[in-house]
């Protein structure tokens, strides 16, 4: 597997400076990702999931440690809120990542409709974003980030403002987008049983400052979404990972 890896973290940690002290908020984190791999970083509320996101997508680059990302590759990033301009149509707000990186060619156009059909947005491609409920924002979100060809894809929190039925649908939408276009991605999530529904490992983070209390390798990770749930070792894992995160 040591062939296949494109990112490394090696032993970083990362302080904040307040009015009063210094802050840790990460403590020696490391891990390797793997082309093809989807991990998921779980951890209590203020550990700083978030903050080693930004690390990895290079948005903050002050913190010890090292960051080892395989030459030439290419990094997409997915915010919490799908952020899409309201005066752009939804084909528009796809192409936006590919306008600032002057790479508006025909060929990535095409792509990017190519996309929208096959995740059933086709009808929508000319409509605003107040025409779309927020299954399907979240869905806009992730193809104007997959505009991008990214070899790897960070996602903070993608569901997080989706009510629990709806997070389910574009959570199984999430996972057969990134498995058919076998994408590479690390999701911070608060969510266990989503996470154990995507993801290939789980990172289970300590309260702060963060540090690794355990990796868990998903046995099921070879069934589809909801397959996942029905398996006799997913209630077990989520029982496990929730007591992993108890910090009382």
């Amino acid at each position: 597997m040591k062939d296949k890896i494109i990112l490394s973290v090696d032993n970083i940690s990362k302080k904040y400076q307040d009015l009063e002290n210094e802050v840790l908020a990460i403590d020696d984190i490391s891990f390797n990702l793997s082309k093809g791999e989807f991990i998921s970083i779980i951890g209590p509320s203020g550990c700083g999931k978030s903050t080693l996101l930004s690390i990895l997508a290079g948005t903050d680059k002050d913190y010890k440690g090292n960051l080892i990302i395989k030459n030439n590759t290419n990094i997409g990033y997915m915010l919490q809120n799908d952020c899409l301009f309201p005066w752009r149509t939804i084909l528009d707000n796809c192409l936006l990542g590919l306008e600032i990186n002057n790479r508006l060619t025909k060929e990535n156009i095409n792509y990017v409709k190519e996309l929208l059909k096959k995740y059933e947005l086709a009808d929508f491609m000319n409509k605003y974003p107040d025409n779309l409920s927020g299954g399907m924002r979240q869905r806009v979100a992730l193809i104007r980030t997959l505009a991008l060809k990214p070899d790897i894809l960070l996602l903070d929190e993608p569901l997080s403002a989706l009510d629990s039925q709806t997070r389910l649908t574009i959570g199984e939408d999430i996972f057969n987008i990134i498995k058919n276009e076998n994408i590479t991605a690390i999701m911070v999530t608060h969510d266990i049983g989503e996470a154990l529904s995507i993801s290939d490992r789980i990172i289970v983070l300590t309260k702060r400052p963060a540090k690794i209390k355990n990796i868990y390798q998903i046995p099921f990770n070879n069934l589809d979404y909801y397959s996942r749930r029905l398996d006799s070792s997913f209630n077990k894992l989520l029982d496990q990972i929730w007591r992993d995160l108890d910090v009382s």
